[in-house]
């Protein structure tokens, strides 16, 4: 009897570690042996391939992979036809949108897009930029970059377009944006004959819940309180929650038990707010996984 299988794509580079992390935290293991584009994962129903970004889309189209994990501007680059079953915040450096941004020279008399009708652009992301350029009805020379683009303007390259995070190399390199073409985040992106087994689907589906559950609670804490029923009111106005606290009745009927989830960084305001209120007992408790 053939055994249910589905094909996963785990980027290599950047995205490997992220990836490894969050896939741990939502409950598969994932190990990574050295030299070796085939990670190990404690889910007998998965097998994994190690692909790099840029071509994850190409081999999801194809049914060479039923399911991966690439940037949604690799999905337009390669203008793979694959369907995007969940977006991702995890990145090697933050958890904010990575930016493809045209950037010139600091002391480059290029203001606007418009001021490089004619002039040459270096970028690995040559479609994207084409495209870009196109809807500012601005005709450029675009080359493909095979690395190393911040250092090519102004001897190589007019412009650039290059992904930045955070913007620190690209002002290592005296280099300023003139304009972002593209944000982009990770996407889960599956083959559409996969969609359509029920099985594949149901498994994909299952992953995409655990994977983003474990994405919707970071930067969250859950806190635990006692408080008197006459302080009820005042420390409910305090709290934020997802929708409303959790509260409990407890053997003493002039005291309840509140739990809620906030925010961490509110916790050193909030905590303090609550025992001013009347809230005693105060425990705060990481928390793993946000199912809404």
């Amino acid at each position: 009897m053939t055994r249910n299988v589905l094909n996963l794509g785990i980027p290599s580079g950047s995205l490997q570690d992220a990836c490894g992390e969050i896939f741990e935290r939502a409950g598969y293991r994932i190990t990574f042996p050295k030299r070796s584009y085939y990670p190990e994962i404690d889910d007998p129903e998965i097998d994994c391939l190690l692909v790099r970004a840029q071509e994850m889309a190409r081999y999801v189209e194809q049914g060479v992979l039923d399911a991966g994990i690439t940037g949604h501007d690799w999905v337009l680059e390669t203008g793979a036809d694959v369907a995007e079953a969940a977006e991702f915040v995890f990145s090697k450096v933050s958890r904010r949108p990575s930016r493809w941004v045209l950037c010139v020279p600091n002391d480059s008399d290029v203001q606007t897009v418009a001021d490089l009708q004619g002039k040459r652009i270096a970028t690995e992301v040559v479609n994207l930029t084409r495209n870009y350029l196109a809807k500012h009805n601005v005709t450029a020379n675009v080359e493909f970059s095979w690395g190393a683009t911040e250092v090519k303007p102004p001897r190589l390259a007019d412009a650039i377009v290059e992904i930045t995070e955070t913007g620190s190399s690209l002002r290592a390199n005296n280099l300023r944006i003139v304009d972002e073409v593209l944000a982009s985040t990770p996407r889960l992106i599956v083959n559409h004959a996969a969609l359509k087994a029920p099985w594949k689907k149901l498994k994909l589906d299952n992953i995409a819940l655990m994977l983003g559950s474990c994405l919707a609670a970071e930067g969250r804490v859950g806190l635990m309180m006692n408080v008197c029923q006459h302080d009820l009111d005042a420390v409910i106005a305090i709290l934020p929650a997802l929708r409303n606290p959790t509260i409990s009745h407890l053997t003493d009927p002039n005291w309840v038990a509140i739990s809620t989830i906030i925010e961490e960084r509110a916790v050193r305001t909030i905590v303090p707010a609550l025992k001013q209120a009347g809230a005693t007992g105060i425990v705060e408790f990481p928390i793993n996984k946000v199912i809404e």
